[in-house]
């Protein structure tokens, strides 16, 4: 683990393409620059800081209005020397271009399907095809002996997922109406300067799975698929609209899709052509999954839960490599502080042991909600039913007998509860790990509601604008019946470093933010990179007027802002490449620009509406790309 660690120091930081960039000779590894003086060098780099940016003002509105970036990396050299990289930002495409398809044609970029892979139309909008305005989870990878025309350097593909659309023609709402589409994209990167270019748009078949529900973040696994998501799992006791009018438009009929379908664990395979194979995992628990993070043991799985009366959820797998088969654990949370967002020991419940398909058996044969529980949302007054949280709400629920595995994997969010789990925590979103040091860290996108409310084991005092929390992981630990765990690497406590706070304000600043603009407000992808030491932390805030995406330096502690999403939009698809030839690359998307919230945009939406509009087509379309290198000498 500590060689892998080290060698991908050593190898750090072809960063990032889109301006010509040449790779520096040794040293941490390749860094782009426009001038053959570091290719020319021999000097190494020995360290690499970030130099922040400071967040756009009213005075200039374009740059509100648009992804923006003015920070830059300080290198250290191994000749005592030192050097400035100035980043950029290089989208691929904004969704809703027509983009190549590999076989001469074109197709639209983040568009959706149905069942059978016909165009879903918008009626609102002339009968164009719907396009998603929200990109999401993105995972750059590379496959053995790939073999795509029209690459002549070398090709590397991305995997987006797209997990909603904001609205249609006639202005109205359309989340999670739609089945969340996933393409590979292949990409030429030049071996000289690492710049990557867009050959072809494959869009994934999701038809063998039914179809995606809600794709949000995404993982890259050690094994180089894409883990992908499915949030906010649909109620199967009581489906609502939204799932109704998901049904309609991927089936043609709002009564043929079972929820249990939804709200799983899709792992895609990229294969040699460009084109993907999708699976659903059906054993990971059925929860609001998030943004996973397989540990270096390739068995044990962190998963975000993006919920309120969310749980900490963990997967060990039967086998290295392969999630289909695993034993299921809710976290227990035992509180040490509740200054702030508090801390807390963990400990562990086993929920149970399935195979994908034993849960997957169960959905084919017509399990229903009442069959796996008696639910109620009134109070029965019947002492054979436990009062349980559910979804900010309370439900009364009684386990029908026999049904522990299909409550475990199908009614994941009642089942914890009712084995005591601590169901408390509010909007988990992203998980990554940090091998070298045995950390992990969960984003807490607000702390607030079941967190604060005293209506759980977690009792804190926020704030709003969220957290990251740090995991301790350890071996040794055991089950709440004392059975070991099979892993080296379960969380056994948790709490937050100084500087990945939010700060909530007494009153909106002049901008109208109402968290602090130089601290982090509602943390949701986050990604770390063990070459740079660093964690990256991007924002769905609904207390900044702009989401921003910053560096943390584990060792350092400082907290860097590198760039600005356009106004109303959100930081998502985040991914912290350490190597694929030589280079590295943080990939950057965002979503929704100028979704406007108020009061939190009424000081500025008069005046930048305007420019979103005009950048990013009448703010239907949102950028899928990445973080690029321009250097200079200092």
């Amino acid at each position: 683990m500590t060689q892998s660690v080290d060698r991908n120091r050593r190898r750090l930081l072809g960063f990032m393409a889109g301006a010509p960039l040449l790779p520096l000779a040794g040293g941490l590894a390749s860094l782009g620059t426009s001038t053959s003086a570091f290719a020319e060098s021999e000097a190494t780099v020995t360290s690499v800081k970030f130099l922040p940016m400071a967040a756009p003002s009213l005075s200039n509105p374009a740059a509100m209005a648009t992804t923006t970036i003015g920070s830059a990396m300080q290198l250290k050299m191994s000749d005592g020397t030192s050097r400035q990289v100035k980043l950029a930002y290089h989208p691929f495409f904004i969704t809703g271009d027509r983009v190549p398809d590999g076989k001469g044609d074109t197709v639209v970029a983040g568009g959706y399907y149905d069942i059978d892979n016909q165009p879903i139309l918008d009626p609102t909008a002339g009968n164009r095809q719907f396009f998603s305005d929200c990109p999401d989870g993105t995972s750059l990878l590379t496959v053995e002996n790939p073999q795509v025309e029209g690459v002549y350097g070398n090709p590397v593909f991305a995997v987006v997922q797209f997990e909603y659309t904001t609205r249609n023609g006639a202005e109205e709402g359309m989340y999670g109406q739609l089945p969340s589409p996933i393409a590979v994209l292949t990409l030429d990167q030049n071996p000289e300067t690492g710049e990557l270019s867009l050959v072809k748009y494959h869009n994934v078949d999701t038809s063998p799975v039914n179809g995606l529900w809600i794709t949000c973040g995404a993982s890259l696994s050690p094994w180089g698929t894409h883990l992908s998501s499915e949030e906010y799992e649909p109620d199967a006791a009581a489906p609502d609209d939204t799932f109704k009018s998901f049904c309609r438009h991927l089936f043609g009929d709002e009564s043929r899709g079972n929820p249990y379908d939804y709200g799983h664990l899709p792992e895609v395979t990229v294969n040699p052509d460009g084109s993907g194979t999708l699976v659903k995992h059906y054993n990971m628990g059925r929860i609001s999954h998030e943004l996973i993070q397989v540990m270096p043991d390739e068995r044990t799985v962190l998963m975000g839960d993006d919920a309120t009366n969310g749980g900490l959820f963990v997967l060990v797998a039967d086998k290295p490599r392969d999630l289909s088969s695993g034993t299921l654990y809710v976290g227990k949370w035992t509180q040490v502080s509740g200054q702030g967002p508090g801390a807390g020991d963990i400990s562990w419940i086993r929920l149970g042991h399935a195979s994908s398909a034993e849960i997957k058996a169960m959905i084919d044969e017509g399990i229903q909600a009442a069959d796996i529980m008696d639910i109620r949302t009134e109070d029965p007054n019947d002492d054979s039913f436990t009062r349980i949280p559910f979804s900010g709400k309370v439900n009364w629920v009684k386990l029908q007998p026999g049904m522990e595995k299909a409550a475990a994997f199908l009614e994941t969010h009642r089942y914890a509860a009712l084995m005591g789990a601590s169901m408390g925590f509010t909007k988990m979103e992203g998980t990554t790990v940090n091998a070298a040091d045995k950390k992990a860290y969960s984003a807490m996108s607000y702390v607030y509601k079941s967190m604060t409310d005293g209506s759980s084991d977690i009792h804190v005092e926020g704030p709003a604008a969220g957290a990251v929390y740090e995991h301790t992981l350890r071996g040794g630990q055991k089950d709440s019946d004392g059975q070991p765990i099979d892993s080296e690497w379960m969380s056994v406590h948790m709490a937050v470093p100084p500087n990945l706070i939010g700060e909530d304000l007494a009153e909106a600043d002049a901008l109208g933010n109402t968290a602090h603009a130089e601290r982090i407000a509602n943390p949701d992808n986050i990604k770390y990179s063990e070459a740079l030491r660093t964690l990256f932390i991007g924002e769905d805030s609904g207390n900044h007027v702009n989401n921003f995406l910053w560096a943390y330096n584990v060792d350092s502690g400082d907290l860097t802002r590198l760039l600005s999403c356009p106004a109303g939009a959100e930081s998502t698809g985040l991914q912290a490449v350490d190597a694929i030839n030589g280079w590295t690359y943080i990939m950057s998307n965002f979503q929704h620009p100028g979704d406007w919230d108020s009061p939190l945009h009424d000081k500025v939406r008069d005046t930048l509406d305007p420019y979103v509009r005009a950048n990013y087509k009448d703010r239907f379309g949102a950028a899928v790309g990445y973080i690029t290198g321009m250097p200079k000498l200092s």
